[in-house]
């Protein structure tokens, strides 16, 4: 009698991950007491330390944490890049939720292992960390950023990364519709979280129309009430707007979505939108969808921290961040011109700073 064994899920591991990209160095780190368990992704140190920010969130699973922490690492390799720092690319994710979660102990643990890799990963905030934290990691590592003013440091990075991500937005709708004017149209920003809510903030005093989605609840009522901003509670992919600003996590452009998208441009602060980076930048190019980069115009955050180690101020980091605008339409002039998507154009000119310095 032949029986048949249960499946079994097999999870990627890490060198035959499709998400791995030449990674030069990914850690695993786990701290019992504080109950730490965390992923540093190291993916390239051409330019420089690899520096990018820590995120806290409740995934599913480690090998979803893990997909996770390899495609924000390679992304910030080539955030650095195009921005002009000299920079490497790497990012941290702690598992766990933040909220409920998160403790001193073991945010000072992380700090431990973080100051073990000897500078070759420099942390700072992102989803689910603050600036508070940032203190805790310092207590126990110099190789951290975006610690608070009053600490020497450049303080809080959202504020700077939402208004790269307005400078990108600005330049796709000079491009796409002939002049930068928001004013009059529509926009739904997905993500209101420190970065979300500014811009916001941003796009209101630019005339628009604001739509706001977010899983908590909290913190639409603070962009409804600060800012007259309206719940949308819809399908994101079929909201009637000419923007789409996705602002949380990753992969929202994807096969299901893009053939429900009514907006005409997709620019956020989200890192990885593109669930696949290459078929899906061709769908969006066939559907006329005109999609700024996300690695390009939510790169504020990272020229201000940035400026921790080259000893600028807040305004040369907001003067650099406005070149974003130019920069975003470089890229589309790029895209046009050699026929390929948009993403492609970002990829091309980031990789080849890379090869040049190798």
């Amino acid at each position: 009698m032949n029986s048949v064994s249960p499946a079994v899920e097999v999870q990627p591991l890490v060198f035959s991950n499709p998400s791995f990209k030449d990674h030069e160095q990914v850690v695993f780190c786990h701290d019992k007491e504080s109950g730490l368990k965390a992923i540093i992704g190291v993916h390239s140190t051409v330019l420089g330390p690899a520096l990018g920010g820590t995120r806290m969130w409740a995934y599913n699973n480690e090998a979803e944490a893990l997909r996770d922490v390899l495609r924000l690492s390679r992304g910030m390799t080539f955030k650095a890049s195009i921005s002009g720092l000299n920079l490497g690319g790497g990012k941290a994710v702690i598992i766990g939720d933040s909220r409920t979660q998160k403790t001193e102990a073991m945010m000072r643990a992380f700090g431990r292992m973080v100051d073990r890799l000897g500078g070759n990963y420099i942390t700072a905030e992102d989803v689910g960390i603050g600036t508070k934290d940032m203190e805790y990691v310092k207590a126990e590592t110099n190789h951290v950023t975006g610690i608070p003013i009053e600490m020497g440091g450049s303080g809080d990075p959202s504020p700077v990364t939402a208004y790269g991500t307005y400078m990108g937005i600005k330049a796709s709708a000079k491009y796409k519709w002939g002049n930068d004017n928001l004013s009059g149209k529509k926009v739904l920003v997905q993500g209101i979280g420190n970065v979300g809510i500014t811009l916001v903030k941003h796009l209101t005093e630019a005339g628009m129309e604001v739509f706001v989605q977010d899983i908590h609840q909290d913190r639409i009522a603070e962009a409804v009430n600060m800012y007259g901003a309206k719940d949308y509670t819809g399908e994101f992919a079929e909201a009637d707007v000419d923007i789409y600003a996705p602002c949380a996590l990753g992969a929202t452009v994807n096969d299901e979505s893009i053939e429900k998208f009514k907006c005409s441009i997709i620019a956020g602060a989200a890192n990885n939108q593109l669930k696949d980076e290459v078929n899906h930048g061709i769908a969006l190019q066939k559907r006329g969808i005109l999609y700024a980069p996300d690695f390009l115009i939510n790169a504020g955050g990272l020229i201000n921290v940035y400026s921790e180690i080259a000893k600028y101020d807040r305004a040369e980091a907001i003067r650099r961040t406005e070149g974003i605008y130019d920069t975003t339409l470089e890229i589309f002039r790029h895209a046009e011109t050699k026929d390929i998507t948009t993403h492609q154009a970002a990829l091309e000119i980031a990789q080849a700073r890379v090869d040049a310095a190798k």
